[in-house]
């Protein structure tokens, strides 16, 4: 190895060591007998998990509800993103790219969480405002991948079209549209598998779905409950993971 790859080696050990020791962090406490005891106590207390029927059709709403949050807030996303992307691709100046990117920047500089912390506090407490939280954040990501998408597109079917005496719009419809629609839809996609882990976090503040009934059951010390819940997440994420991949692989003939 070159001296400045060990150099490297050498910061990043030293700023590791030196986080440990400004965060006061003590591992070993970890690794005590009355620290396990303590977690394995806890843990436990999860097992088994409540599969009452009652409380299983509570979940199967839950499940449904974090799958409209994402699933709307994505399609928000799609729009407002796709809506941002034209200027932000630079086809209407570079004052409206660079007031589009600034935009799209904002957006997704705020995490999920506190959009939906800004959002519970305007729409109340619910699904409505985890939708709102998810469509913001996912508009600033969705925004600047179709924005990128667009700028890296082809121009000679565009040019071609407006040589023969199409108008821009048309020309952009037709040539450069088909060219990228494929990546719209894969990244589309992609963000809604993500938005669906999102939602069931974003129920801890209040917004809705699953995640609010594992904030409900944790706080009210349900801890059966709430690893029913967890499981009810982890089997939604894999599916949704699968059936993404698969709607991914089919949309753009992968």
């Amino acid at each position: 190895m070159r001296p400045m790859h060990w150099a490297v080696i050498a910061a990043l050990a030293s700023a590791v060591w030196a986080s440990f020791a400004y965060l006061s962090l003590d591992l070993g406490h970890l690794l005590t007998t009355e620290a396990q005891a303590l977690m394995w106590n806890y843990v436990v207390s999860f097992f088994p998990p409540d599969l009452s029927g009652e409380y299983l059709v509570q979940i199967g709403q839950g499940t449904l509800e974090t799958i409209a949050i994402s699933a709307v807030g994505t399609a928000l996303a799609a729009v407002f993103g796709m809506l941002l992307a034209l200027p932000a691709s630079g086809r209407y100046g570079t004052v409206a790219r660079a007031v589009a990117r600034l935009v799209l920047n904002f957006l997704r500089s705020i995490p999920e969480l506190v959009w939906a912390a800004l959002m519970v506090i305007a729409a109340g407490l619910g699904p409505f405002a985890g939708t709102l939280a998810l469509a913001w954040h996912t508009t600033g990501v969705i925004g600047r991948l179709f924005a990128e998408t667009l700028e890296n597109a082809p121009a000679e079917p565009v040019q071609a079209l407006q040589l023969s005496g199409c108008r821009p719009s048309l020309a952009f419809l037709y040539g450069t549209m088909p060219n990228v629609l494929p990546q719209f839809v894969a990244y589309s996609l992609y963000r809604w598998e993500i938005n669906i882990r999102m939602a069931a976090i974003l129920g801890v503040v209040g917004a809705g779905g699953l995640g609010q009934m594992l904030y409900f059951s944790l706080s009210l010390f349900h801890q059966q409950q709430a690893m029913t819940v967890i499981l009810a997440m982890l089997v939604l994420v894999v599916l949704v993971d699968t059936a993404s991949a698969w709607l991914r692989r089919a949309m753009t003939g992968g």
